[in-house]
């Protein structure tokens, strides 16, 4: 699956069959060159050529193949609000760095508001998520404070970008 990245001088020059060729890659990532092609309604050739001008622009990220947490026994999600000791760039840097080393933690947000980050945390268990908070993300010199909220139940988890048009 192609994970897409915005690009803004990118996004004037896409027209209906380059955005058609991202939302199809988006949501159907393993689909053929042929199959793309016939969907778009164009050939193979042209189709190729759009796909890797997408790709040279930076439209079209890295290809990777998404896994069914719950099939691998990561059943707990967490959300944790940290708030840091100080927003000093060593201090910043040894965050990002522990943030980096986790593959627990799927994603790191800087926000605005009470917290400074917000960290998107997938875990086997609650006991998982004590040795990620004790043993790592607590130890971190330069956190403060963590706040988790326990995900009960999801309504929607998507990779897709909304595309213009």
């Amino acid at each position: 699956m192609y994970c897409l990245i915005y690009i803004i001088e990118m996004n004037s020059s896409l027209d209906a069959i380059d955005i058609r060729i991202l939302d199809i890659f988006q949501r159907e990532g393993r689909i053929s060159s042929q199959a793309l092609a016939e969907r778009v309604g164009l050939s193979t050739s042209p189709c190729w050529r759009r796909v890797r001008k997408l790709e040279k622009a930076g439209v079209l990220g890295r290809d990777v193949t998404l896994l069914n947490a719950a099939a691998l026994g990561l059943d707990v999600i967490a959300i944790a609000n940290v708030s840091l000791e100080d927003h000093h760039p060593d201090s910043v840097a040894d965050f990002d760095r522990m943030v980096k080393a986790r593959d627990e933690i799927q994603e790191c947000f800087a926000t605005s508001g009470e917290y400074d980050y917000m960290l998107k945390v997938i875990c086997a268990d609650i006991a998982a998520y004590d040795r990620l908070l004790s043993g790592h993300i607590m130890r971190c010199k330069a956190v403060h404070q963590v706040n988790t909220s326990f995900v009960l139940r999801s309504t929607k988890q998507t990779t897709a970008l909304p595309l213009p048009g």
